[in-house]
């Protein structure tokens, strides 16, 4: 990929794992481990991350994702500093600093919210650190309910007007069928959005952790080749090779 600016998200079922027990220490690694390659070659990378609520389950006794707003919120409190934590901690092997960017929607959509937002993201990439955007859940409310920051990764792209949204996902590509059917076939590129109309779209994966599912991927495929980006979906797996060029996961552009 000739991507200069790169936006990366990840999931919560990717930094998790089954149920979101804990925080999966090793993915985290392995996705800090990939962007310490990227800003190697002199691209700059943005993370939007999940898993703050996920990662706030263990330490509050929660076996199961909370489905009332007051508690997923509570959790996302203890699990912002976890998480941030970590990463912190793996980009210092590097010799990277990470920061933390707490937003919500309604940054992103508010004129003076957006330009402040905006101006933050840019002074950090130019002081070669590598901003990691959480959704702000211990305050906010729409991340939650629109899932995932699928969406909210697409709006980063277009505010800073990055060329390539890579979201990270436990699916490795988009599928013709549900890819645990037999025949399910991987679609290599997307380039026209109608050709999907016939595709039957997956809901949220089977982790119980996450919120986003792949209507929401696709919307934010949208949104991204609207801008003229591209966007690369895969999993943590083939997230090397996918940069790399080759032929795993399902890239979507305009043309």
């Amino acid at each position: 990929m000739d991507a200069k600016r790169i936006v990366i998200k990840v999931g919560s079922s990717t930094l998790t794992g089954d149920a979101g027990t804990s925080l999966n220490g090793s993915a985290v690694t392995k996705l800090v481990d990939v962007v310490a390659n990227l800003k190697g070659q002199g691209k700059e990378v943005i993370i939007v991350t999940s898993a703050a609520i996920a990662a706030g389950m263990a330490p509050l006794g929660l076996t199961e994702r909370p489905t009332d707003l007051a508690t997923q919120q509570a959790s996302a409190s203890v699990g912002q500093g976890l998480l941030i934590a970590k990463y912190s901690a793996e980009f210092t092997r590097h010799n990277i600093v990470a920061s933390q960017v707490l937003v919500t929607g309604d940054d992103l959509s508010r004129d003076l919210h957006k330009e402040n937002a905006k101006r933050t993201l840019l002074r950090l990439l130019e002081l070669g650190v590598v901003p990691i955007i959480n959704e702000n859940d211990s305050v906010g409310t729409e991340e939650i309910r629109l899932g995932d920051n699928d969406r909210l990764a697409a709006l980063v792209l277009q505010l800073i007007g990055a060329d390539l949204l890579v979201l990270v996902s436990d699916i490795d590509a988009l599928y013709d069928a549900p890819p645990t059917q037999a025949g399910a076939n991987r679609i290599a590129k997307v380039t026209n959005f109608a050709d999907l109309a016939d595709i039957e779209i997956g809901g949220v994966g089977s982790s119980g952790v996450g919120s986003g599912g792949m209507v929401t991927k696709i919307q934010a495929a949208e949104i991204a080749t609207s801008s003229g980006a591209s966007m690369l979906l895969t999993d943590l797996a083939h997230v090397e090779d996918a940069l790399a060029g080759k032929d795993v996961g399902t890239l979507f552009t305009s043309n």
